[in-house]
């Protein structure tokens, strides 16, 4: 089987390109540049092949497609910081979906019987009016990455319609690993408590403590990537736990993990707390997955705060 993956260099992409390989997978992938290491591929970088695409150039895909032969296409390749895209939404909106349809075009012209995954994220449904969301609940994004996500998800669907295309929509909710930047709120968090516990950093500073997420294990995640393109019929799935965690939550694991009170850390930044369109509680359920996928989160919330934090100790110890 031969797989080849947009964003390859990201979280997501490195630990799907690892679990792809494990499966006996030949995986190139696509990235902005072929001059940059990228740490995420360390410890598989000799075995796959990278490739330098221009994600809106149709033609270019084409040939990638035609070059490559791949069954499966696994599309990753967007900005995934979500308060950056009311900063950038012109670069959102191409990526998450101007790309999409460049991709889905190219796959149609080259050959259709590729098996596609679209990552989708919760973001579409921004302010959902029930709680958990399915694959049924109707899309109501309130961000530029929301809205151009939805996009993406609808034209997914469209050319599954029209075309037949093998074409599957991950509604991934909050998955976090140590490979996500410091820029998201569970590395942050993370990283403060072990700088903080070597005496490097002596505080904290975060917005809303209330605010809740449905937080999970980013390598569970890209398996029910991989089992979406497994099944006779393409569709979409929510990918979640189901479970919604505070923010001080969060803190109080993170800390308590390094033998810290939080209290004595963390203050509270009004000027971090996000916007009303960016406020809301998105817990997914994903029981669909769990019925046709057979697949469940192994790694539990407590869990993966540990993980983070000890990731982070050893970075900081050893750099």
């Amino acid at each position: 089987m031969r797989a080849l993956i947009t964003g390859i260099g990201g979280q997501d992409g490195s630990y799907l390109a690892e679990l792809l390989l494990g499966h006996g997978y030949e995986v190139a992938g696509i990235v902005p540049r072929l001059d940059k290491e990228y740490e995420n591929l360390a410890d598989v970088r000799e075995r796959v092949e990278l490739l330098q695409v221009d994600l809106l150039d149709e033609a270019a895909l084409g040939d990638a497609l035609r070059d490559h032969a791949p069954h499966e296409v696994y599309n990753l390749a967007s900005p995934s910081f979500v308060p950056m895209s009311w900063d950038e939404p012109v670069r959102t909106a191409e990526f998450a979906a101007v790309g999409v349809t460049a991709l889905l075009e190219a796959i149609r012209a080259v050959d259709p019987a590729i098996r596609t995954y679209q990552a989708s994220s919760s973001e579409i449904f921004g302010e959902p009016m029930v709680v958990p969301q399915t694959e049924e609940t109707p899309l109501h994004p309130v961000t530029p990455y929301g809205v151009a996500k939805a996009y993406g998800h609808f034209i997914v669907g469209s050319y599954r319609r029209r075309y037949g295309l093998h074409a599957s929509c991950g509604i991934l909710y909050n998955h976090e690993s140590p490979r996500r930047p410091v820029d998201f709120l569970p590395s942050k968090v993370a990283h403060a408590a072990a700088a903080i516990s070597l005496g490097l950093q002596q505080e904290l500073a975060l917005g809303d403590l209330r605010a809740q997420r449905d937080w999970g294990y980013a390598g569970d995640y890209v398996e029910a990537m991989r089992l979406m393109l497994q099944q006779v019929e393409p569709g979409d799935y929510v990918v979640a736990t189901g479970v919604l965690h505070a923010v001080e939550d969060l803190v109080e694991l993170a800390f308590g993990h390094v033998g810290l009170d939080w209290h004595d850390h963390v203050r509270v930044d009004p000027a971090l707390v996000r916007g009303t369109a960016e406020l809301h509680d998105l817990a997914g359920d994903a029981s669909k997955a769990r019925r046709t996928l057979g697949w469940s989160p192994q790694l539990q919330f407590e869990d993966l705060v540990r993980l983070l934090v000890d990731a982070a100790r050893d970075r900081l110890t050893n750099r």
